[in-house]
């Protein structure tokens, strides 16, 4: 691989193992990023503090890493509650780091894709993307998936490869107490760099998200979260 990345989200779970597939397919320098300070003694790693609702904090990371090539949009949340009954303010906090932090990652880096010679963007969505029940989760997760889809249009002109990454539960803390069958973020850190390497547009990156992407033409009522069950 030979090039340099930016991974959010990269201190634990998915992205730690992201920043590790990285290293194994020979990234050159990859920053990696976390709410608060922290340390990996790695040489090719440089860690970086990242409020992803905040544009000044994502301005900061983009004069940090004018290197970038490949920027991975790692970082989330998961506030569940019901739409109806449950806390607005958590579910735009949601929406805040879920779909504008993204966002605003996009936004302060294309131009240094560009200028690195297009490079990629990696959006992290769910299969929950595609299924009612998961209140303002899914729903943040379906509003990713349309950011970056547009988002692939819009950066077509520089060249830059936007892919965006469908999976089901993945063995995080995030999703601890959800007694369902899961991945393991290596296996989907495997899937994801593959794709990418492989010059994809979408990763679906365990056998759920595949089938799930495959019921996406049938009837509206049977996209819930019994498909993942």
């Amino acid at each position: 691989m030979g090039r340099v990345a930016v991974v959010t989200g990269g201190r634990r779970g998915l992205g730690a193992a992201l920043v590790d597939e990285l290293l194994a397919h020979g990234a050159r320098k990859v920053y990696s990023t976390a709410r608060t300070t922290y340390a990996d003694h790695r040489p090719e790693v440089v860690t970086a503090e990242l409020e992803v609702r905040s544009t000044e904090s994502v301005a900061a990371l983009a004069e940090l890493a004018p290197d970038a090539e490949i920027v991975f949009n790692n970082a989330g949340v998961l506030l569940p509650a019901a739409l109806l009954t449950g806390d607005l303010e958590k579910a735009t906090e949601t929406f805040e780091v879920n779909v504008f932090g993204p966002l605003r990652l996009a936004r302060a880096f294309a131009p240094i894709l560009a200028a690195n010679g297009g490079g990629a963007l990696v959006n992290m969505h769910s299969v929950l993307s595609w299924l009612a029940g998961s209140g303002a989760y899914g729903a943040s997760k379906a509003a990713a998936w349309s950011i970056t889809n547009a988002l692939r249009v819009e950066l077509e002109g520089q060249h830059t490869q936007v892919v965006g990454v469908h999976a089901g539960f993945i063995d995080t803390d995030m999703v601890s107490a959800i007694n369902l069958p899961k991945s393991t973020p290596a296996d989907v850190a495997a899937r994801i760099i593959d794709g990418l390497e492989a010059g994809e547009a979408e990763v679906l990156a365990d056998d759920v998200s595949a089938s799930v992407k495959e019921a996406l033409s049938g009837p509206v009522e049977q996209l819930t979260l019994a498909a993942v069950r």
